[in-house]
């Protein structure tokens, strides 16, 4: 397939807006060098957030499509043919999920689980969040679940002054399982989403193939972190938050609503008019809300529009290396590209090639979310994740390092290799 001018360029800029990824860390210690407040500072310290990095690598692509075509019309026409469902989603389901009733539930629910195990509390909380709160995501969908999880484990542990080596494992452990997690279903997790109609896939198919599997996964790598782990996690002290008691019939509303915005996901226009009740209904109850996540939610919707504009251009490459691949180098290949791009396009790209055989599509998609937590541009709710626990005490003033969640993230991902292709 041979490839435009523009094509070529947003190539170019992808692959900029990559290295600038792995390089935000960088930019943060750069900022330290300059007096504090000074435009030099504020420059390298904007410069050093992940969530705007697409975004700006995607505006110098609109000035480039324009200046290529000599019109900007041409560029506006681009940006406008291309779908901002999953942004727009993303922003508003990690909003109303990031709610104190909403939180409250979730944790709620997750320490029924914790209490089952005949351990510290700290040490079952960990283990139930990180295993059985992963699956949420099947269920809420990816996003809304990393929102609750991010929140919960950055205030029990993330800020509680845990060591670098947990706080990575940890950050690698949450990213993987929350991209394997959501597979129990056929309409919760981005990759799948974008062949399960096409290839009818439903959710009893991936429950039998994909479900099990996940499930497995996510218990075993936490259980094994935890256990690596298991002094310094039994050495923190659970301090309960005591805090106004949120009436039944205000969860229940706040449920209702995420329940309508999820399923309306594929909708915007509906799904953003439920959000706007949503906010009213906020307003009249600001005695029992925390202050909305507006920033944190409009910064990885910001992350994800980017990554549409820059990815959509990335298929004159993608779909024929996908294309010549088979089997085994599928699935590895295709765990290895999540990498470097959002693996909800990689498998919209394998569903394009025709003719594709049942064991390739597994291939194609089990690799897709067993590579999910490698890097934050891997998976749609990872920047979420990374927005929300940024400034967690833990990662200290510069933040999380692309590098370290790397490395926190290979073991989960081998022990997902292991379900998900050696056992298949």
């Amino acid at each position: 397939m041979t490839a435009t001018p523009i094509e070529i360029l947003a190539s170019v800029l992808f692959g900029l807006a990559v290295l600038h990824t792995f390089s935000v860390k960088r930019f943060a210690h750069w900022a330290h060098a300059y007096p504090k407040g000074s435009i030099q500072e504020n420059l390298l310290h904007f410069l050093a957030e992940t969530e705007v990095v697409f975004g700006l690598w995607a505006a110098a692509l609109f000035v480039g499509i324009a200046a290529m075509k000599g019109s900007v019309h041409d560029a506006v026409e681009y940006i406008e043919g291309l779908n901002f469902t999953e942004p727009k989603f993303v922003l508003v389901v990690m909003v109303v999920a990031a709610t104190r009733p909403v939180v409250k539930l979730a944790e709620r629910f997750i320490s029924l689980f914790a209490r089952l195990l005949p351990i510290g509390e700290s040490l079952a909380f960990y283990i139930a969040a990180l295993s059985v709160g992963s699956l949420l995501g099947s269920f809420i969908t990816e996003p809304a679940a990393m929102t609750l999880l991010a929140i919960l484990l950055k205030r029990r542990y993330f800020d509680r002054g845990i060591s670098l080596k947990l706080a990575y494992a940890t950050l690698g452990l949450l990213f993987v399982n929350i991209s394997i997690g959501g597979t129990l279903t056929n309409f919760a997790a981005p990759p799948v989403l974008m062949v399960a109609a096409k290839w009818d896939w439903s959710t009893m198919f991936m429950l039998t193939h994909f479900g099990w599997k996940a499930a497995a996964s996510c218990v075993l790598s936490t259980v094994v972190v935890a256990l690596l782990f298991n002094k310094e996690l039994r050495g923190l002290e659970v301090h309960e938050h005591q805090e106004q008691p949120i009436p039944l019939w205000l969860t229940l509303l706040h449920v209702m609503f995420l329940g309508l915005i999820v399923y309306f996901a594929h909708h915007p226009d509906v799904f953003f008019g439920v959000f706007m009740l949503f906010l009213g209904l906020v307003i009249a109850t600001r005695e029992y809300q925390d202050q909305l996540r507006l920033r944190e939610g409009l910064l990885v919707g910001y992350f994800l529009a980017g990554l549409v504009t820059l990815g959509s251009l990335q298929s004159w490459w993608l779909k024929p290396l996908i294309a010549g691949m088979n089997g085994a180098a599928l699935y590895f290949g295709t765990t290895g590209l999540t990498a470097l791009t959002d693996n909800a396009a990689l498998t919209y790209l394998g569903s394009l090639v025709e003719g594709i055989s049942a064991d390739l599509q597994y291939a194609l998609v089990a690799g897709a979310v067993t590579g999910g937590g490698l890097t934050v541009i891997a998976n749609a709710p990872n920047p979420a994740g990374v927005g929300l626990l940024q400034n967690a005490k833990a990662f200290g003033s510069e933040g999380i390092s692309p590098l370290g969640l790397f490395v926190g993230a290979l073991f989960p991902t081998a022990v997902a290799v292991v379900f998900f292709w050696v056992l298949h």
